[in-house]
């Protein structure tokens, strides 16, 4: 089990607020909701990442085979 953390932080009302009723609804503590929502945001964040990432690589290898393709084409004429 992760080692948990006490903290002291400082929120505008609208937040607390929020995530009161969010503990309400989910039957969890403040603390709960808090955690459940960073641990989202941090997945999502990874995902976003993560795309970024094959999306760079897909731009790379489209590169490679449109300086590769015309090399190919003199090696093994059609």
């Amino acid at each position: 089990m992760a080692q948990t953390i006490k903290l002291t932080i400082s929120l505008p009302r609208s937040l607390v607020s929020f995530a009161d009723d969010l503990a309400k609804v989910r039957n969890a503590t403040r603390s709960k909701v808090f955690a459940d929502i960073l641990q989202e945001f941090a997945e999502q964040r990874k995902r976003d990442q993560l795309i970024e990432g094959y999306r760079a690589m897909a731009e790379q290898h489209r590169e490679f085979a449109a300086r590769a393709l015309p090399l190919v084409n003199e090696v093994l004429p059609g």
